[in-house]
């Protein structure tokens, strides 16, 4: 970890705050200063309310000078992905026709950051509707990868892991049913953690204020540059929303493990569904190396008992299943017609995917089933092992592509042309069965690209993935600046 002020961690400035080291308003116009120079070119915030932000600051140095009791982000600029609700923001999802859309309301997740004193003053660019590896649209343009703006910095969170990662912000809050926390962290070399299912409230999380208090698989959840920002803002985002908290609490575990020796890993690092590039299994394959040295128990052979191909499936139908609601009544019907035009037999992610859309009541039922079959393996693996590392995606960050048809774009994979689609393989693999996922910045390809691992945990063991990040952090890699940004 760098020790230059803009790239340290919101635990280091939160920390520097309330030691009287630096104001809440110097700490705020030192990130605007970025803003202003990096973010042009970068185009990672794509909405600001600076004179309510600097009011915040103002009002953050009185609570620090009075000797008030101070939240634990207390000052810390942060900025947010732009798919959730703040009230004033406008939050369009990166759709025209909601480009007027200005929230009246704040969604449960930032107002928690709030409450935690951070100074909220901006919002990062997605991609239409949170649906691509990329973060484009027609609202607010391209963000680039702070790495190489001739590639992505991932998607649907890529705005906000790009803030990170060039210094513009101090910490970040994102969404991912489909990797979208996971592949920016990985794309930009940012930590991120995809929670358990279910313990993040997703209130507010909607182009429109909408009942319904969460969606199959979507979660919410932080991004950061480092893993114990992650345990500090899990901490204050966790836990039921006001109607739920009438009934219940959450009581998530804390990892009791102090050194990584204590831990017991499995390690994947390829699949023939979802060939990964070998600049990624390099990285991955030298941290094995690296834990078995530490004593830590490595096995490159265990696995939950469940087929790929089925959990693939599982994955795609049920994962399109969940935003198959945001669709048009025409666009709905398009799909029904396409999703017959698919063979019977045809496994390839896109027709997975298509049939998602257009699942009966009752096929959804079957396919849950089989989804709660994989869950109680994991559970039974994770009996043996605390957790699995294995590739957040394919390849590091790739260049731009905006084909339209997604169907149409390909990635390069070992020399070899592949759809982008069957790396959704490694957004499934946890994300269907509900388990809580950390990625952690581990290394860089030849092409000095970051690559990321995921550490995957049993359900709502979510401390003990952010556990062994920290422990990573301390004794193998912390986050790196990308160069032209340092």
């Amino acid at each position: 970890m760098t020790n230059a002020l803009p790239f340290r961690t919101a635990t280091q400035l939160a920390a520097a705050i309330r030691k009287k080291k630096i104001g809440c308003l110097e700490l705020l116009d030192l990130y605007l200063k970025r803003v202003e120079t990096y973010n042009p070119a970068l185009n990672a915030i794509i909405a600001t309310d600076i004179e309510g932000a600097r009011k915040r600051a103002k009002a953050a140095d009185k609570a620090v000078k009075a000797g008030k009791k101070l939240g634990p982000l207390h000052g810390v600029p942060m900025t947010i992905k732009e798919s959730f609700n703040v009230e004033g923001y406008r939050t369009t999802w990166g759709v025209p026709a909601l480009k007027d859309n200005t929230s009246k309301f704040t969604a449960t997740l930032p107002q928690r950051m709030l409450d935690a004193g951070v100074t909220l003053f901006g919002k990062t660019n997605v991609p239409i509707l949170l649906g691509d590896y990329q973060s484009y649209n027609e609202i607010y343009g391209t963000t680039n990868s702070p790495w190489d703006p001739a590639r992505v910095p991932g998607g649907s969170s890529g705005g906000s892991a790009a803030a990170l990662a060039a210094g513009l912000t101090g910490i970040e809050a994102g969404s991912d049913i489909g990797s979208s926390i996971r592949n920016p962290a990985h794309y930009c070399g940012v930590y991120g953690h995809k929670p358990t299912w279910g313990v993040v409230s997703t209130k507010g999380h909607a182009p429109v204020e909408i009942a319904s208090p969460s969606t199959d698989i979507a979660v919410v959840g932080p991004l950061a540059r480092g893993a114990e920002d992650l345990e500090i803002a899990m901490d204050v985002m966790a836990g039921p929303d006001a109607i739920d908290a009438r009934g219940w609490k959450l009581a998530l575990p804390r990892s009791k493990k102090k050194s990584l020796r204590e831990f017991k890993v499995a390690v994947l690092l390829d699949d023939p569904l979802a060939e990964v590039d070998q600049s990624v299994q390099d990285q991955i394959q030298k941290l094995a190396d690296f834990l078995g040295k530490k004593k830590v128990k490595v096995s490159t052979t265990a696995r939950p008992a469940f087929d790929m191909a089925d959990m693939h499936e599982v994955y795609m139908k049920l994962l399109n299943a969940a935003i198959s609601g945001r669709m048009s009544d025409a666009d709905y019907a398009a799909r029904q017609e396409a999703a017959a035009r698919y063979p019977a037999g045809d496994k390839r992610s896109v027709a997975q995917m298509v049939r998602g859309m257009v699942l009966s009541h009752r096929e959804w039922l079957q396919l849950n089933e089989r989804r709660h079959r994989m869950r109680l393996a994991w559970e039974t693996f994770f009996g043996d092992y605390d957790l699995m590392l294995c590739p957040v995606a394919s390849t590091a960050a790739f260049p731009h592509d905006h084909e339209h048809d997604h169907t149409k774009r390909h990635l390069i994979v070992n020399n070899k042309q592949v759809p982008t689609f069957d790396q959704m393989l490694w957004a499934g693999y946890s994300g269907v069965t509900y388990l809580p996922v950390t990625v952690a910045p581990i290394g860089q390809t030849k092409e000095g690209l970051p690559v990321g691992v995921q550490i995957v945990g049993p359900q709502y063991d979510d401390y003990s993935c952010i556990q062994f990040a920290k422990l990573l952090e301390q004794e193998y890699r912390s986050f790196v600046p990308p160069p032209a940004y340092a």
